[in-house]
């Protein structure tokens, strides 16, 4: 195989898996049943590691501090974050996951779990060693 052939058949898969993975992504989130919209989500799933403030979780999530201060305010009002002084910035709050958002945040985990695992029940045994194999690369692909 050539290498213009080579580097055409990369950039097709590379756009195939891509795109697979955003439809696999994309359904899980919005097909487990969760009652946790996906941007909640996002927002919960970074507090595990901590408290932060919203400037912070605007940045990570790549959205203006503005959405994320709406998006805050929705969670402290279901009672899945409260917000805190920031204890070296008066200007500042951090946000800080609840019990209550650890509880609805562990269910999202296993409504999608579980979602996944529906889906995966219905391959060969053949096929499921090939994901296997596939989540071995995708993750060293990450790594890269």
């Amino acid at each position: 195989m050539s290498y213009a052939k080579h580097m055409d058949s990369i950039q097709h898969l590379a756009n195939d898996l891509r795109m697979a993975c955003q439809q696999v992504s994309r359904r899980v989130r919005f097909e487990s049943g969760s009652e946790l919209a996906p941007h909640h989500a996002s927002v919960l799933f970074k507090l595990l590691d901590g408290p932060r403030t919203p400037g912070e979780l605007a940045e990570l999530d790549r959205i203006s501090a503005p959405s994320m201060t709406r998006t805050v305010n929705c969670l402290a009002e279901r009672g899945l974050v409260d917000t805190r002084d920031h204890p070296s910035d008066g200007r500042s709050k951090l946000v800080v996951l609840t019990e209550a958002g650890r509880t609805l945040l562990d269910a999202t985990v296993q409504a999608r779990d579980d979602w996944m695992v529906r889906k995966l029940q219905g391959l060969a045994k053949d096929e499921l060693t090939v994901l296997v194999e596939a989540t071995g690369l995708l993750n060293r692909v990450l790594e890269q």
